[in-house]
């Protein structure tokens, strides 16, 4: 098989490294990938059309151009652009769902509203506002801790816990006044905060099958022990008994199926991954949010522990017989440290040259992908603000973990900084300290 794979994040090395070691695939073409993709035997990087991950219809030409058996996408803007309509209308296959679908991501408004509509389990609505005035008022009715949505795409940083009315409104002010998200701000959703884990829930589905991945859990502040504002993920863990037989049963059949049969009972039906954010709550699991996409850092734990396919396991899914696929694991655990940019996650600093990263990746059961970088004359430098994710391998989770920080503490790069508590931490707060499992890049 032939693949284009869109993206160039860390998410996207990890599925590039997953699929070349199928000796089913010869060749990943990763537009635009990234300088750890680059570097990967039987992958080729190639540039984007002008107009990014919005132009659907020039990545569509270059889908044509290329002529992959199949594409598979990254990051949500693409899938939220259409881009899974733009290929199909050319006759080109592609994992992801359509436009319609995708709004489950797309607009937090939308999917809060389909999941009440439908009565799938959420946390309670106050209320959705256009007005910047109507939301402040709105806080004087809410209980504390209270959630805060931006309705559109923000990189994961669109989503607050507040705990206080003075965080509430200065929040509000970021999104509807101050515009940081562009038109993500243009409407506000307030949310009852709900008290549990948090879990993130992938599977990949073409429309009837499911095929559940590894359960992940996430870790969206920027410090140790859940401090600091939300990033798009600084660690993620994966774990034998992190999601016992029972509770995975009652997610699929409370949530993920009555989802999937919803969104095809009104009109668009959902195919590729879905990601459900959820809290585990004393009353159930209930959902946080929807993601059209895999995460990002969860997809690195995932695909370390993928003991089958995965390119069998996207061909069935676009051809409407995953029925025919099982997703075995590897036993034990995985955990991926995300090694960040001076300043991110606000605007990070880049340029700077890393080194250590052949030491890191001779460290036994560990892989260093690339998220934020660029391959530059023979040099390996800083691009972006999620600039590593460490991910080790081990019999339980302290070996995993273990193995992912000896790797990540082999790098160096200026401003470089990292969570040293990833897998530690268990996520009590109220709903969403990490809220966050969706939106993000």
């Amino acid at each position: 098989m032939k693949i284009l794979l869109i993206g160039s994040g860390g998410r996207e090395h990890a599925l590039a490294w997953r699929l070349l070691a199928s000796s089913g695939v010869e060749r990943v073409w990763c537009a635009p990938g990234n300088g750890g993709m680059a570097q990967l035997k039987g992958a080729e990087c190639v540039a984007v059309p002008q107009g990014g991950m919005k132009d659907v219809a020039a990545l569509a030409e270059l889908g044509e151009r290329l002529g992959p058996d199949l594409t598979l996408v990254g990051p949500e803007l693409p899938l939220v652009s259409g881009i899974a309509d733009e290929f199909a209308g050319r006759g080109l296959r592609l994992v992801g769902p359509s436009r319609q679908a995708a709004q489950i991501e797309g607009s937090k408004v939308f999917a809060k509203e389909f999941l009440l509509r439908n009565r799938i389990p959420t946390g309670p609505l106050y209320g959705i506002y256009d007005a910047a005035g109507d939301a402040y008022s709105a806080l004087c009715a809410v209980d504390w801790p209270c959630v805060i949505k931006a309705d559109g795409l923000a990189a994961g940083k669109g989503v607050l816990v507040a705990a206080n009315p003075d965080d509430a409104t200065a929040f509000i002010d970021r999104l509807m006044v101050d515009r940081e998200f562009g038109s993500a701000g243009d409407r506000v959703l307030l949310e009852e905060a709900l008290t549990g884990s948090e879990l993130s829930y992938i599977v990949l589905t073409d429309g009837e099958t499911v095929l559940p991945l590894a359960a992940t859990r996430d870790h969206k502040r920027v410090f140790d022990g859940n401090r600091g504002p939300n990033t798009g993920g600084m660690g993620a863990y994966s774990a034998d008994g992190l999601l016992d037989r029972e509770l995975e049963a009652r997610i699929l059949d409370s949530l993920i199926r009555p989802t999937l049969d919803a969104m095809a009972r009104e009109g668009h039906p959902y195919r590729g991954f879905l990601y459900a954010g959820l809290m585990l709550t004393s009353a159930g699991p209930q959902v946080l949010e929807f993601n059209c996409r895999m995460g990002d850092p969860e997809t690195q734990a995932i695909v370390v522990r993928m003991d089958f396919p995965l390119s069998e396991a996207l061909d069935a899914a676009t051809e409407g017989r995953l029925r025919e696929i099982t997703a075995r694991w590897k036993p034990g655990a995985s955990a991926c440290v995300v090694i960040a940019a001076e300043n991110y996650p606000g605007e990070p600093r880049t340029g700077m040259k890393i080194e250590g990263l052949a030491a890191a990746s001779s460290v036994p059961d560990a892989v260093v992908f690339h998220a934020g970088t660029k391959l530059e004359a023979g040099e390996v430098l800083v691009s972006g603000g999620r600039v590593l994710g460490v991910t080790g391998t081990g019999a339980n989770l302290g070996a995993a973990v273990a193995r992912a920080y000896e790797a990540a503490g082999k790098i160096r790069f200026e401003g470089a900084h990292y969570r040293r508590d990833i897998g530690a931490v268990t996520q009590t707060a109220a709903s969403g300290a990490s809220h966050t499992a969706g939106s993000r890049i």
